[in-house]
């Protein structure tokens, strides 16, 4: 190897280094500033808590709730879809129309949050109103059926992907059966591509967690527990952003960092298994 490109080579490992740091100093700066809950025994009873500034409770129970109903109904409604999107492009639709849908879904990936969120305030919550008549319209239904379009273009690509990387010898032998495009996907490529559909399944739930704006503008920030999926409610993020904005050194502040703990951890046991799929379906092949 030449020197440019032993220099290469370590500028990618300096880069790779400096990324696992930095995301260890950000565990390290959570748990320092969290260090005044668990020294109080506070951290655990905060989960499970309710939310009541005025006796002094910060508990984040309720944002535990609204944040996952909002997430696993996202999910819900956009599985179904991008599974049938993911369909069309890879095995149903001709290369043309395959290629020219796939490049929209890509585009769909660069739209800012912050424009479905516009989309939603404006066109999606007055139709909840008036179709539910559920209060204002910002509920739980209004933020998972914004936040199922945001993770969308994400799990559909990983879908896509995921069919396009089976073997041809496998859909090949459909083809010399005399096996449509529908028995080729469900005896063929679906069974092939469970790993890569729990991953995008995965990545989709963790993109659906993290988000901050869809929940933030159609949810209600109601700190109540939701009894409905026509109730406001308040994410963990949104919970974040929303205390951020009015305190900075405070009980009701520091509760904050158990909502980054939860996240954090949530997250990263899904990179875990993310990664572990990956080194299983490497084995297979």
């Amino acid at each position: 190897m030449n020197k440019s490109g032993k220099l290469i080579e370590k500028s990618f490992v300096v880069a790779a280094v400096f990324c696992a740091a930095l995301t260890i100093l950000v565990f390290v700066f959570m748990m320092i500033m969290s260090l005044p809950l668990f020294k109080g025994g506070l951290f655990f009873s905060l989960i499970k808590s309710p939310w009541n500034p005025e006796k002094g409770v910060f508990g984040i129970y309720p944002m535990l709730i609204g944040t996952g109903l909002i997430v696993l109904l996202s999910l819900c409604w956009a599985f179904p879809i991008c599974l049938g999107s993911s369909a069309l492009i890879s095995v149903i639709a001709p290369p043309a129309f395959s290629n020219f849908f796939k490049k929209i879904i890509q585009m769909m990936t660069g739209i800012p949050t912050v424009i479905y969120g516009f989309v939603g305030v404006f066109l999606l919550v007055p139709f909840i109103r008036e179709m539910f008549e559920a209060g204002t319209g910002m509920n739980i239904l209004s933020a998972s059926l914004m936040l199922a379009m945001v993770i969308s273009p994400t799990m559909i690509i990983i879908f896509t992907e995921s069919f396009q990387n089976i073997p041809p010898s496998y859909t090949a032998a459909v083809d010399a059966l005399g096996g449509s495009a529908v028995q080729k996907l469900i005896y063929v490529i679906l069974p092939c591509s469970w790993r890569g559909i729990l991953s995008g399944l995965t990545l989709s739930l963790g993109r659906a967690m993290g988000d901050t704006l869809i929940a933030l503008m159609l949810a209600g920030n109601a700190v109540a527990v939701p009894d409905s999926i026509f109730d406001s409610a308040r994410a963990l993020t949104s919970h974040i952003a929303l205390v951020i904005a009015a305190d900075f050194d405070s009980n009701e502040f520091r509760s904050i960092f158990t909502c980054g703990l939860v996240l954090y951890t949530f997250t990263t046991l899904l990179i875990v298994l993310v990664r572990f799929l990956g080194k299983e379906s490497l084995k297979d092949k």
